[in-house]
């Protein structure tokens, strides 16, 4: 039996590959959207969205995720939930394999996202989005008055820090080493801001609460001293990690592995686009990812366009 060849092949289901699907479909290409766990991404997993345009009063992660679903397969995106272990090019087209079975298009859309480094410490997972955050932008107005601690020592961790600070009463930047990585203007800014305060040479050893991030366990890696600091909140900013191995020596990886591209959105390899955390230089917000997805469609219409 002769296998089906699609236009478009997207792998990865979050905001960027959802937005990608629709603007796909919508323009009448056979679309095909692959997503290992459930469609919507991180977002997915997000209590609640406050700042994404045209929700006033906010909107829950995984009712967004599910509408942009099913808007998707609405104007005939198949969602496929495998794991695509292999991506390799066969004659002018593109191959996605999975368990399961072997899918083919004519051109690729990557957005597998990125995936953020956590502490690996006890009640971490269970306290995220009940205190536990990864995204001050996305969650700092929850913390209005409330004392929270940052983890980290880099750009991020004193980026999202003093976001912190137009809302939380203290910033408490927790920190491994005696001395940060961040930039020094950075630096300047967090030393200055009478909100933020610093602990060196520590460590979160567990994460403590009621159903709630009440508290953290800390631990001087020198002294090995521990004690209890009281907070409400623990923002982790340790690095993310792009979820490129599919990619990886397909296309074009920079130093962190992320796909690098050129303004429009092209992989290093013809026919390849990409959307999202996963691309070199992305914006890690969701109103970014879907501007990316767009992009990146419009951008594969042109290339088929080009290439009947």
């Amino acid at each position: 039996m002769e296998k089906k060849i699609h236009d478009i092949m997207i792998i990865g289901g979050g905001g960027a590959g959802l937005t990608a699907a629709l603007y796909s479909s919508r323009a009448n290409l056979s679309t095909i959207l692959f997503e290992k766990l459930v469609p919507g991404g991180q977002i997915a997993s997000t209590d609640l969205v406050e700042n994404y345009p045209g929700f006033v009063e906010g909107v829950l992660g995984p009712e967004i995720a599910q509408k942009m679903e099913d808007q998707a397969v609405r104007y005939g995106t198949q969602v496929i939930c495998e794991e695509v272990k292999k991506l390799r090019l066969k004659g002018d087209n593109f191959e996605a394999v999975t368990d399961a079975s072997v899918y083919a298009a004519r051109a690729v859309i990557l957005a597998m996202g990125a995936s953020y480094r956590t502490l690996g410490v006890a009640n971490e997972k269970e306290f995220t989005g009940k205190g536990v955050s990864y995204c001050a932008t996305c969650d700092g107005a929850f913390f209005k008055g409330k004392k929270v601690i940052v983890v980290g020592g880099g750009d991020s961790a004193l980026q999202e820090g003093l976001f912190l600070t137009r809302f939380a009463e203290t910033v408490t930047v927790v920190h491994r080493r005696d001395a940060l990585r961040a930039s020094p203007i950075l630096q300047e800014r967090a030393r200055n801001n009478p909100k933020m305060s610093f602990i060196w040479d520590t460590v979160v050893d567990k994460i403590e609460g009621n159903g709630k991030v009440e508290a953290v366990l800390l631990k001087n890696v020198k002294t090995k001293e521990v004690r209890l600091e009281d907070t409400e909140g623990v923002f982790i900013f340790v690095g993310h990690d792009p979820n490129s191995q599919l990619a990886k020596d397909f296309v074009t990886l920079d130093e962190k592995g992320y796909v690098v591209t050129n303004a429009a959105f092209a992989a290093s390899l013809r026919g390849v686009f990409v959307a999202g955390e996963v691309r070199q230089g992305a914006v890690r917000q969701l109103v970014a990812a879907c501007g990316e997805g767009c992009g990146a469609a419009l951008a594969a219409q042109a290339y088929l366009d080009d290439h009947r």
